[in-house]
């Protein structure tokens, strides 16, 4: 099994906020280097939300991007989908890996330094560990944990750290100088007038030696 690339993890945005539809933005992102999409939706049908992962699985599949299900262990079981990432609140993470199987990536967020502690070994494949800085893409986010907080839990983890929150071309390097594995980027792709070029930006600002 090929080993996961996490450098740039695009996490979906609400579909309005991109200029040319939410297909069209995602494949400019992976054509500039985003390399694992996770499909986060707060809105829509079961039905909408089943035929928009089916054309994301479709769109990435011929370039080997992994899609990620956020939450909907259900949705990714009947998409066949990549894997899921969960949140704290969400199904515990040992019954997400019994549903999910061995074959499939499983995501947990970390937005606490005490949550780490709590992770089980085993079952979890990488962490989303943030907000780094304050995001306005989700409503309920944690307060932000800042960079060297950051880097104090990429030092601890057992697992590949994805930062994310609030990440965008100024603050990029300055991330992944926490030793994180990859950043997790949303309006910063999502509103972006050219998502390949910015995708590009984003994946320089990871030092060439990590």
């Amino acid at each position: 099994m090929r080993a996961t690339d996490y450098t740039l993890y695009l996490v979906t945005d609400a579909p309005q906020r991109y200029p040319h539809g939410l297909l069209a933005g995602v494949e400019a992102a992976v054509a500039g280097g985003a390399s694992i999409v996770q499909y986060r939706a707060t809105t829509g049908t079961r039905r909408h939300l089943y035929e928009t992962a089916c054309a994301l699985r479709d769109l990435l599949r011929p370039h080997g991007v992994p899609l990620i299900i956020n939450d909907h262990v259900d949705l990714a079981l009947a998409i066949d989908a990549d894997g899921v990432h969960v949140g704290q609140t969400d199904l515990p993470v040992d019954v997400v890996r019994r549903l999910l199987g061995p074959g499939k990536l499983l995501g947990l967020s970390i937005t606490a330094p005490e949550q780490l502690a709590s992770v089980p070994l085993g079952l979890v494949d990488y962490l989303g560990i943030g907000p780094v800085f304050p995001t306005l893409s989700k409503d309920d986010a944690a307060p932000a944990l800042g960079v060297e907080a950051l880097a104090r839990l990429t030092a601890r983890s057992s697992w590949p750290v994805v930062a994310i929150g609030g990440i965008g071309r100024d603050n990029a390097a300055a991330v992944f100088a926490a030793s994180v594995a990859g950043i997790a980027v949303v309006s910063a792709l999502s509103l972006a007038a050219d998502p390949a070029s910015v995708a590009r930006a984003l994946r320089a600002a990871k030092p060439k030696h990590s």
